[in-house]
């Protein structure tokens, strides 16, 4: 592929240096994915950061392993150098943890052909963590590295975060917070035609039902009312009229359990009810989610709920109670669709084609959307293209890691020379 003229001599001198050591990359994904690090695989996660940081520390980087005990996870590694430039500073997120324990069948690679590697984490997101440090290596060798501040940090639980949130996060805040400019190199959709400007934040909801427990004869009667499980019907019925049209938005009611009696274990995501098809049901439990694009539409669509919970039918009460977001929202701001606006252009002036926005509704939660309202600018999904992520088929597209590495590398430069 011909790089247009727009290219100058030394993001031709970035693209030199990819091409020269794509062996390289190829052979560290092959060994990080041979590594176990599913998230509770403490030493595995470990393992995949001591890698990664030796690799780093050979390009001058500073390293440093965040000890994960005191959130209950493996850690976190910390990269950066201590370039003398002035542009915006730069934070480059990966992760190590992968939802692949030792307990997985899943635990090796395989070459389905020349390009298509299946492999636990291949696409999310080790072929990422593995651009990041092909773009690094190359902004290096062409001694244009020294002459930027970046700073990478790779968690090691961002498939399941350990807590207090506040501890496990407390890093990559603070990271955001020293920085201009987030990339996330997560998958995104799979397709490196996209990338990600915006992730809904999620989080959990609780809702609890009361109702008067008689003979089911009296049901309906002015004393014994409706019963919690048609309360908890009209609920639920209600949340979905009311808010199921708006653009976004989702929520999900995942669990739910009614009856004379009922019992519900957080610790193992499962309960048991009691009773008897001819007695009214005095309670039910509902365990939820909901993601919103926006703090704003998480807030509106909180205080819809609480409305519609509180207007009880006859013989009935009712609670809900919102959990701490697990996740917030990336808003689409204007620095992220102008930062998405530079990447196609980088995109196009390598001859690697046109790059748009991901539909939210395509991306889930991700550790990008901890620098909202931090940085100036935030992207993601600059990392490996693949599919099937999560599950024993996933695949990741081997051919396109140093294409991905010379978008994020050029991207990473030009960043570097902007004065606002």
């Amino acid at each position: 592929i011909s790089v247009t003229a727009q290219v100058s001599s030394a993001e031709k001198r970035i693209i030199e240096s990819i091409d020269k050591n794509n062996e390289e990359a190829r052979a560290l994904i092959r060994q990080i994915v041979n590594v176990n690090s599913g998230t509770m695989n403490f030493a595995g996660v470990k393992m995949v950061g001591s890698i990664l940081s030796k690799k780093l520390s050979a390009l001058g980087l500073e390293t440093r392993w965040i000890d994960g005990s005191p959130f209950n996870r493996s850690g976190h590694l910390m990269a950066w150098n201590n370039g003398k430039g002035s542009g915006p500073k730069l934070l480059l997120i990966g992760h190590l943890d992968t939802v692949f324990e030792l307990s997985s069948p899943f635990q090796k690679y395989t070459m389905l052909n020349d390009s298509t590697m299946q492999g636990p984490g291949v696409a999310d997101m080790k072929g990422g963590d593995v651009i990041i440090f092909s773009a690094l290596q190359a902004l290096k060798e062409t001694g244009l590295l020294d002459q930027m501040r970046v700073k990478a940090i790779f968690m090691g639980d961002e498939e399941w975060s350990g807590g207090p949130l506040s501890l496990a996060r407390k890093d990559l805040i603070e990271a955001a917070t020293w920085a201009d400019i987030a990339l996330g190199f997560e998958n995104g959709d799979g397709n490196p035609k996209t990338i990600v400007v915006s992730r809904r934040g999620s989080a959990k909801w609780d809702l609890k039902v009361k109702g008067t427990p008689a003979h089911s004869s009296q049901i309906f009667t002015e004393k014994v009312g409706v019963g919690a499980i048609f309360e908890t019907a009209r609920i639920l019925n209600s949340f979905y009229m009311q808010l199921s049209p708006e653009e976004i938005l989702t929520f999900n009611p995942g669990v739910i359990i009614g009856g004379t009696s009922v019992e519900y274990h957080d610790s193992l995501s499962g309960g048991s009810a009691f009773g008897k098809r001819n007695v009214v049901a005095r309670e039910t439990i509902v365990k939820g989610d909901l993601r919103a694009i926006s703090p704003q539409q998480l807030e509106k669509v909180k205080s819809t709920m609480s409305e519609i919970v509180g207007n009880n039918l006859k013989g009935t009460s009712a609670e809900i109670t919102f959990g701490i977001s697990s996740y917030p929202p990336l808003a689409p701001s204007t620095g992220n669709l102008k930062l998405l606006e530079l990447y196609n252009i980088v995109s196009q002036d390598l001859g690697f084609g046109l790059v748009t926005a991901v539909n939210p509704r395509d991306a889930g939660a991700a550790d990008i959307s901890f620098t909202s309202g931090l940085v100036d600018m935030a992207v993601d999904g600059l990392g490996l293209s693949g599919a099937d992520d999560h599950t024993v088929h996933e695949t990741g597209d081997i051919s396109k890691l140093s294409v991905q590495a010379k978008r994020a590398a050029v991207l990473m430069y030009r960043l570097s020379r902007r004065t606002n």
